[in-house]
């Protein structure tokens, strides 16, 4: 099929739903991290999360039948992907295990502005437009707002390299989203999601093998727990759910979404960290859910066509 004659579906009040309950599972993702990696080191931690969630992504596929060996010409964009798959989340473990979780969890999701700069020139339906570049300028100053905090020192060994990290795997999840949303066009959804993580874990278990001991503590129920929601509730379920919606949607409108998981996020550090939740907060959460409404608000009909196509322009002459 030529993706460029594809159209993507405006986003609906089903979707929209159930984007924001699989952001607010990923808001747990960063916190479970940081409590798993205090008994966990970042590499072993990234190999025993997907496996599980290999493993539980293949018994579900199995179980509905849906077939997982690539077809011919899906092999090299597949790996490709678990290129991807594989920096990004070793940028994201060795950068979670430097920062706190309340600022690794506001820094990954800076995501969706990379993501819609890159779905600019990708994505032929995915445009950015005057009501869009609006939407994510207001979103991510409350980002922005947020992340102006000091970091609580004792849950931060290397703030500055462990911050940096974290926006490089910000960028690579950027494209990965791109990328995804290409790909399940033409593949099955759910090969995308087995492949991905099966063409990372020999690089998790040999690099972990070789850099890290198993572990730096005894092991208690507070870390295997911690992986196991990595693996079956983010590597498992929402990775297919979130496949799933960008077969339907374009990643620009679904990455917006992307901006509510810090606020789950900084919410589950206070909880379970004892991170303040101070004004500045709550000023970032307002931000982000007026930048939620205004990017996803459908244009009048008829308008903004003329627009649309002028900032279209503007922005690959400014990008150029």
């Amino acid at each position: 099929m030529d993706l460029a004659s594809r159209r993507t579906e405006h986003i609906g009040w089903s979707s929209a739903l159930t984007a924001l309950f699989v952001s607010a599972l990923w808001g747990g993702n960063v916190i479970a991290l940081k409590m798993g990696l205090a008994t966990v080191p970042p590499l072993w931690s990234a190999f025993w999360r997907f496996l599980t969630g290999f493993v539980a992504v293949v018994a579900w596929a199995k179980s509905a039948g849906i077939p997982l060996k690539p077809q011919r010409g899906e092999w090299w964009p597949l790996s490709i992907l678990g290129l991807l798959f594989t920096l990004q989340i070793t940028g994201l473990n060795l950068g979670v295990n430097s920062t706190s979780p309340a600022y690794a969890v506001i820094l990954l999701n800076s995501h969706p502005i990379f993501t819609n700069l890159i779905s600019h020139f990708c994505v032929p339906e995915d445009r950015l437009s005057r009501q869009r570049i609006l939407g994510l300028a207001i979103a991510f100053g409350g980002i922005c707002y947020l992340a102006l905090g000091r970091p609580d020192a004792q849950l931060a060994p290397h703030p500055i390299l462990g911050n940096v990290i974290v926006v490089v795997s910000a960028v690579l999840l950027a494209a990965r989203m791109v990328y995804t949303q290409r790909l399940v066009q033409t593949i099955e959804p759910v090969r995308p999601v087995v492949w991905q993580m099966f063409f990372s874990l020999p690089v998790f278990l040999a690099a972990a093998l070789w850099f890290e001991p198993t572990t730096l503590q005894p092991v208690t129920p507070v870390p295997v727990l911690a992986i196991l929601y990595q693996g079956l509730a983010i590597g498992g379920f929402c990775f297919v759910v979130w496949t799933r919606l960008l077969q339907r949607h374009s990643p620009g409108s679904l990455s917006v979404f992307g901006f509510s998981v810090p606020v789950f996020g900084v919410l589950l550090s206070a909880l379970i960290f004892g991170e303040a939740i101070t004004g500045r907060v709550i000023a970032g959460v307002a931000a982000v859910m007026t930048g939620i409404v205004i990017v996803t608000r459908r244009p009048a009909p008829g308008a903004g066509a003329e627009t649309e196509q002028s900032v279209e322009e503007a922005l690959e002459e400014v990008l150029r």
